[in-house]
């Protein structure tokens, strides 16, 4: 599956106020979603030690996927909002990466770099 693909998927499962005009919702929940993937990140180490992939249980491993799949949906469907395909946002974070690499700018802060 491709991201276009996904994107048109998961609008079949996107229900909430204001569908088509309503970025901050999807935003918090974007939010929300990727806290909870590092809140469980935060408890495998707290409550099992695991600090490796390796150290992950199948288990473990799915949940994860399923909260990251959660992350992935909302990008999506903020994708949607802002009338672009969720592939040209992948390709253009690919590409902003990429120039950021052959000018060895990786490290350091600011978006615009």
């Amino acid at each position: 599956m491709d991201f276009n693909q996904y994107q048109k998927a998961s609008q079949q499962t996107a229900k909430y106020p204001n569908m088509g005009d309503n970025i901050p919702y999807l935003a918090l929940g974007l939010t929300e979603e990727a806290g909870e993937v590092a809140g469980k990140i935060k408890k495998l180490q707290r409550d099992h030690g695991i600090d490796s992939v390796a150290d992950l249980t199948e288990p473990l491993r799915a949940d994860l996927i399923k909260e990251l799949g959660d992350v992935l949906w909302y990008a999506s469907q903020l994708s949607t909002e802002l009338g672009v395909d969720f592939a040209t946002v992948a390709q253009t974070n690919l590409d902003k990466l990429q120039s950021r690499r052959e000018r060895d700018v990786l490290n350091g802060d600011g978006d615009n770099r």
